[in-house]
């Protein structure tokens, strides 16, 4: 297949871009499609919405480790009050970077905007292979529930040949375009919400409202590390899809009203059946693992749900990697505009106009880890993300004092001490994440970190000697407000 780069960037001025504070309007940001060559822009109001979930969350499947690790009681109260320490605010932080610079690679461009090359490559370097982790859990969870209808699947060859084909497949959908994936992705979410709705209506009458008050079982101890780490994988990925911001017709009032209705959406969607579940259904603390909530379908109301909602769970998990392949193969072709990787991955496939080779490189890089503990996966992907979202946080305040003369379409209405205090709060959580880390973890993301750095370096260095070829990132540009 031969690929076809689209050069979507005028030539670049010979004037010499203002300096300063109000420097906005000579800073280029790399435009999607629609912006410059006139193609029609992919991702329209309701598929976002979907795209966004998927990226979160694609449904209860994933909660139930947070009440065997704390028990319902706080399992309650963490998807209570987690969305608005931490939800809330990086997807007001999305929505305002989004319509500020509209462009594909999302974070990695606001981080470059803000600190320079060096830290937008290694934002991009963090988010990518958080990215990558989590992509390549969900082949595996897909085939766990898969594993409770056709035991074949539990272990050995059969789960390994069964992991590659559902990546493979899952992964040539992507290529077949944007548009595809976001009604997909509309589709795949009200199907597999639906056992959901019909279990937590069943469960009603069964419901007793004094266990949503157990802190757990005497003598289980409570396991920190997991039940943040669970949180946090459930509910975070707000920004992931600004990487394909280039792509939202009319991304100034799309984005804003889209990340509001998904936070909605998606918190209603955790909070209903743990409820009901935790209301309805006595285990054994330990029993809460993933795949529970099937389980508890198979209690509250017979065989028959138990299968619906696995069935559901496959279809969750192909909205949900569809929608991450699509954020990390248009994060990759974003670093390409601004000149942080080689133009070839910029290149888009002559037929669907996807990221064929971010595709490619997402989809191989994902099957090396998809064979890690699946613990182990959330707590690698949790803690490079955290220490993404650090420095996204850093780049919102610093943009804002940077410049303070940028359009921004929708701008959150705080003053720079206010979005201080308001990013805080979720920073502190961050650390917490940080600080529950294992030494695996620990070790593994500082040498990702230490090869980002240094693949920073040797782009650098390839770019000096025309080794490779480089965009010079000046696709569109920003404006300044009136």
């Amino acid at each position: 297949m031969e690929p076809e780069i689209q050069r979507r960037n005028p030539k670049p001025s010979s004037e010499k871009a203002p300096h300063g504070r109000d420097a906005a309007a000579g800073l280029p940001v790399v435009a999607g499609p629609a912006a410059v060559g006139g193609t029609a822009k992919k991702l329209t109001l309701i598929p976002l919405i979907f795209l966004i979930y998927f990226e979160v969350a694609g449904g209860p499947y994933g909660e139930e480790p947070a009440v065997q690790a704390a028990g319902p009681l706080l399992a309650l109260v963490g998807f209570l009050v987690f969305p608005f320490i931490w939800s809330v605010p990086e997807a007001l932080v999305t929505a305002e970077l989004c319509t500020a610079l509209p462009g594909n690679g999302g974070f990695v461009l606001w981080a470059e905007r803000a600190f320079g090359p060096l830290c937008g490559s290694l934002m991009g370097t963090w988010k990518f292979l958080s990215g990558v982790i989590n992509l390549a859990s969900f082949p595996v969870f897909c085939v766990d529930y898969v594993e409770k209808l056709l035991p074949v699947f539990e272990s050995g060859w059969p789960r390994n040949v069964a992991i590659l084909i559902f990546t493979l497949m899952l992964s040539f959908l992507n290529y077949t375009g944007l548009a595809i994936v976001g009604y997909t992705a509309v589709v795949l979410g009200i199907v597999s919400l639906m056992p959901f709705l019909v279990m937590s209506s069943i469960a009603i009458p069964k419901i007793q409202p004094h266990r949503w008050l157990s802190l757990g079982q005497k003598g289980v101890k409570k396991d920190w590390n997991l039940y943040f780490n669970t949180l946090f994988w459930n509910l975070n990925f707000w920004d992931s899809i600004s990487t394909m911001a280039g792509e939202v017709h009319r991304p100034p009032k799309t984005f804003p009203v889209g990340l509001l209705v998904a936070v909605i959406f998606t918190c209603v969607a955790y909070l209903i059946p743990l409820f009901a579940v935790t209301g309805s259904v006595l285990v054994d603390q330990s029993q809460w693992e993933n795949g529970f909530m099937a389980d508890a379908a198979e209690i509250i109301a017979g065989k028959w749900l138990k299968i619906w909602l696995e069935i559901g769970a496959v279809l969750s998990v192909i909205g949900m990697y569809e929608a991450q392949l699509s954020s990390n193969a248009f994060q990759l072709l974003g670093m390409a505009d601004l000149g942080i990787l080689p133009r070839v991955f910029a290149a888009r496939s002559k037929w669907f106009d996807t990221p064929w080779l971010g595709i490619v490189v997402t989809t191989a890089l994902s099957l090396g880890f998809s064979y890690m503990n699946f613990t182990s996966i959330i707590s690698s992907a949790n803690f490079l993300y955290s220490l993404g979202m650090l420095l996204e946080f850093a780049s919102f305040l610093w943009l804002r004092r940077k410049m303070p003369a940028l359009k921004r379409p929708y701008r959150v209405p705080l003053s720079l001490p206010w979005l201080t205090v308001l990013s805080l709060v979720p920073c502190g959580f961050l650390l917490v994440i940080l600080v529950y880390a294992t030494k695996v973890v620990y070790l593994v993301s500082g040498l990702m970190t230490v090869g980002g750095i240094g693949w920073f370096f040797m782009m650098r260095f390839c770019k000096s000697r025309k080794i490779l070829n480089f965009s010079e990132g000046d696709i569109g540009e920003v404006h300044e407000e009136d």
